[in-house]
């Protein structure tokens, strides 16, 4: 069932938005050779907690996530284990997937950073699929359907060569970290359920520098690309208003439907 929020549940989705994009500020300027994994999952929780949130990763699932955060390294597409055993290298890309919960809310949202000298075709990964997200998002307004979404990230991922990840898809969110509907990052047009106002979802365009194809490590969590080719994600969550898109998870950039708007600049620049 698909749970449309009330003006007064969106406001408090903000909160938790808000939250959620906290970390970024935090975290961003500690992405440097050496960091151990465990140290930026360190800084995450205590940038959560220190909002008033929980983390809305730790203890999710079965085999229960024992971080406040995904880090996935290079090949790893989602759901990498924080580690005091992993460290950062020069040239490395790395994603930051994070979620918070107050108020009875959840955000959820992610970047892929550049550690040090990362080699260019790995920052246009990454700089594509920011992209991707910006261009879909245009496609979340009341009345379209989700295919408009999914059909709008394939489409300009793989025109620039890259893979879609079939398999793992933005989703839902709310008062559950993960509701109804997912939202796939390959579809068509037209296809779908109908978008309305009040829908809160999460769209993570998940892309790869080779195959779509992907591999479950055996510590239950991680997920790597088959070919161990470079993968990059960013995620944000939003609300469907009555005037098009509100970005939950990315302050300053709400409202990407606006005369003259442009994206945040690259994390890949």
């Amino acid at each position: 069932m698909i749970y449309l929020k009330s003006e007064s549940e969106i406001e408090l989705m903000k909160i938790a938005g808000a939250a959620t994009a906290s970390v970024f500020a935090a975290v961003e300027p500690q992405i440097k050779p050496g960091i151990s994994t465990a140290e930026l999952n360190e800084i995450v929780e205590a940038t959560i907690r220190a909002a008033g949130a929980t983390p809305s990763f730790l203890g999710y699932g079965d085999p229960p996530f024992s971080g406040s955060a995904c880090i996935s390294i290079n090949e790893e597409i989602v759901h990498g284990l924080p580690s005091t055993k992993r460290f950062l290298a020069d040239g490395d890309i790395v994603s930051i997937d994070v979620g918070a919960y107050i108020n009875g809310f959840h955000g959820d949202a992610c970047r892929t950073y550049c550690c040090g000298n990362v080699c260019p075709e790995h920052r246009a990964l990454v700089k594509c699929a920011e992209e991707a997200f910006w261009l879909g998002i245009r496609e979340a307004r009341a009345g379209q359907r989700i295919g408009d979404i999914s059909a709008t990230v394939q489409e300009h991922v793989e025109s620039k060569g890259y893979g879609v990840v079939r398999e793992l898809t933005g989703h839902g969110i709310g008062r559950n970290l993960h509701e109804s509907p997912d939202l796939l990052n390959y579809g068509r047009r037209g296809r779908g359920v109908r978008l309305e106002e009040g829908m809160c979802l999460a769209l993570e365009p998940m892309i790869t520098l080779g195959t779509h194809q992907i591999r479950l490590l055996s510590d239950g969590w991680t997920i790597i690309t088959a070919d161990r080719k470079a993968s990059a994600h960013y995620e944000n969550s939003f609300a469907i208003l009555a005037d098009g898109p509100y970005v939950l998870t990315c302050p300053g950039y709400e409202r990407p439907l606006a005369d003259g708007f442009t994206p945040p600049p690259s994390l890949a620049d």
